[in-house]
C-alpha cells in the first residue's frame, strides 16, 4: 500500500528528483518577520490599535490624572503585542514550510504548513513577472500565467500577489536578495523560451519601513 503522505522529498521542496537536464539554480524561503509585515499588512494593524489607544488616552484624560489615563491605554498595548506575536509565529511556521526553487526549465513552490502543495510553474506557461522590491534587499516577484492556469488564490495565500484574485498571481513573496534572484530568473527564462526579458520593476513599489 502507498503511503504517499508519509513520503519524504528527495530533493528539499521538490516532491521529485529533477528530470535528465534539469538543474536547481537557486533555493530559498521567505524572510519571516518581512512576510508578517507584508502579509498581514502590520503598518495599518498598529495604526488601528495606536488610533483606538490614542482615542481612550484623550477621553481618560479628561475625567482622570493622567497617570489614570495612561493606565487605560496598557490593554490595547498589551493586545496589539499579543497579536503581532501571533502572526508574527504564523509567518514563521509559513516561512518554514516555504521553498522556493528556480530552475533551468521552471519555477517550483512548495507552500503550505497545514496542507502542502508543490506548485510547478514552467516558463512557458509565465507570460510576466514583476518585482517589488522592499527594504534591506528583500522583494517579492509575482509571476504573471497565461490564460490556460488558474489556481485558488486562498490555496495559494499568501504566496500571491496581493489582492489580484480574478487571476491568480502565485509570487515568491519577500525573500532576500530579491534583485539578484529577479536576474536568475529572467537569464533562465530567456534561455528556456528564447524570448525578452520577463522581469520589470514595480515602478510604484514603495520600501517598507
Amino acid at each position: 500500500m502507498s503511503h504517499d503522505d508519509f513520503a519524504v522529498e528527495p530533493i528539499e521542496g521538490l516532491p521529485e528528483e529533477l528530470p535528465a537536464g534539469e538543474e536547481i539554480l537557486w533555493q530559498g524561503r521567505p524572510n519571516w518577520w518581512s512576510l508578517t509585515k507584508e502579509s498581514w499588512g502590520l503598518k495599518w494593524l498598529m495604526g488601528y490599535f495606536a488610533l483606538f489607544a490614542l482615542w481612550r488616552f484623550i477621553v481618560v484624560l479628561g475625567v482622570a490624572p493622567f497617570g489614570h489615563a495612561l493606565l487605560s491605554v496598557l490593554p490595547f498595548a498589551v493586545f496589539a503585542a499579543a497579536t503581532v506575536a501571533v502572526l508574527a509565529l504564523i509567518s514563521y511556521v509559513q516561512a518554514r514550510n516555504t521553498v522556493y526553487t528556480i530552475t533551468n526549465r521552471r519555477v517550483a513552490m512548495r507552500i503550505g504548513a497545514a496542507l502542502t502543495m508543490t506548485l510547478n510553474l514552467p516558463y512557458q506557461w509565465v507570460k510576466n513577472a514583476n518585482l517589488a522590491l522592499l527594504s534591506g534587499g528583500h522583494g517579492t516577484i509575482a509571476l504573471q500565467t497565461s490564460g490556460k492556469t488558474r489556481m485558488s488564490y486562498l490555496m495559494c495565500w499568501p504566496h500571491v500577489r496581493p489582492w489580484r484574485m480574478a487571476h491568480t498571481e502565485p509570487a515568491l513573496r519577500c525573500i532576500p536578495d530579491a534583485a539578484n534572484v529577479a536576474q536568475i530568473l529572467a537569464a533562465a527564462a530567456e534561455t528556456r523560451v528564447s524570448e525578452a526579458p520577463i522581469i520589470t520593476r514595480v515602478p510604484d513599489a514603495v520600501p517598507a519601513e
